[in-house]
């Protein structure tokens, strides 16, 4: 490996400290964090790699700018915001780093079905206005409650594991079941079923889905009419998921959601209002399941092991399960 400029990298968002300094030490990095599409086409014309999360669009039109692309690291596991089919058929590498998301995100789940349950962010809110409604801010225990899990893969597993041990009975259900998937879940608290039977039984309703044809609006009117009088969504999968139009006005109904904590959105960035922001019932947070420190800096590591094999031609013999796609 040559030294300073032999590799042209874009970082098309925000990644670890440390990672960035050990990267721009080997290649020649350039930086267009969280770019609009055109700045991001001009950014990466002639670059050969590019690391992204998940703030960041890469589209077709955008690839097309970069005749000379080999390889796209998605610092995470959500793939929506890649057109992969258009980088399987340039011959392009994509590689996701999805292993060291799952455990923070499991974690920041359960910090905002608390403080959905227990009112956390609303009394904060009305305490620094010098409110003290004490009487007004009881909330739910978990443990004796229902879990539902959808989507119970490597992070939805870790939140109905957690759920568990708070003694909660936790349900869950996969896009594809099969007696060892359900074996694998149950020993760890979890029993699998199926999706309307999670909807109608969950006292806390959690997605960690990701976004594609078949999940888009999956949480639509219809389930949300369907869903238990007084229970609480929890959406960590991605903003699409949910229908939010619908979502927001079983809100204002009250007839069976009794609140919602999301992390994800269907606009996100910069300048975005939430339609929710008016709702002291919803718990509002700017997609940062997975930015606990600890796992920013093992991500950031990995993707640097990641480009470092590609370069010298030995990615396949790096890369482990769950990281390739194309």
């Amino acid at each position: 490996m040559e030294g300073n400029g032999y590799v042209k990298i874009l970082l098309a968002s925000p990644i670890d400290p440390a990672t960035i300094e050990s990267l721009e030490a080997t290649y020649d990095v350039r930086h267009a964090v969280n770019a609009e599409p055109r700045l991001l086409a001009e950014a990466i014309s002639d670059r050969e790699t590019v690391v992204l999360r998940s703030g960041v669009q890469l589209t077709a039109e955008v690839l097309k700018q970069a005749p000379d692309m080999k390889l796209i690291v998605r610092a995470g596991s959500g793939l929506d915001n890649i057109d992969v089919n258009f980088a399987r058929e340039r011959g392009i590498r994509v590689i996701r780093v999805p292993g060291m998301s799952a455990l923070p995100v499991a974690e920041f789940t359960f910090a905002m079905l608390l403080s959905l349950a227990r009112k956390v962010t609303l009394a904060d809110r009305l305490i620094r206005q010098g409110h003290w409604p004490k009487a007004d801010l009881g909330g739910a225990l978990l443990r004796g409650k229902t879990l539902g899990i959808v989507g119970a893969g490597n992070i939805g597993s870790l939140v109905g594991e957690m759920g568990h041990a708070w003694g909660m009975r936790v349900l869950g259900c996969v896009a594809r079941p099969t007696a060892p998937v359900g074996q694998h879940l149950f020993e760890r608290g979890i029993t699998m079923t199926d999706f309307d039977t999670i909807v109608a039984e969950a006292d806390f309703l959690c997605l960690h889905v990701p976004l594609d044809n078949h999940t888009r609006n999956l949480v639509d009117a219809s389930v949300l009419t369907r869903m238990k009088p007084g229970s609480l969504l929890v959406n960590m999968a991605r903003g699409g998921v949910v229908d939010e139009q619908a979502l927001l006005k079983q809100l204002d109904e009250g007839s069976t959601v009794a609140g919602a904590a999301l992390d994800v959105h269907e606009q996100e960035g910069e300048g975005t209002m939430s339609p929710f922001v008016e709702l002291p019932n919803v718990v509002l947070t700017p997609h940062i399941g997975a930015m606990a420190l600890d796992s920013q800096r093992l991500i950031g590591d990995r993707a640097a092991v990641l480009i470092q094999a590609f370069h010298e031609g030995r990615l396949d013999e790096e890369i482990q399960d769950g990281e390739h796609v194309a």
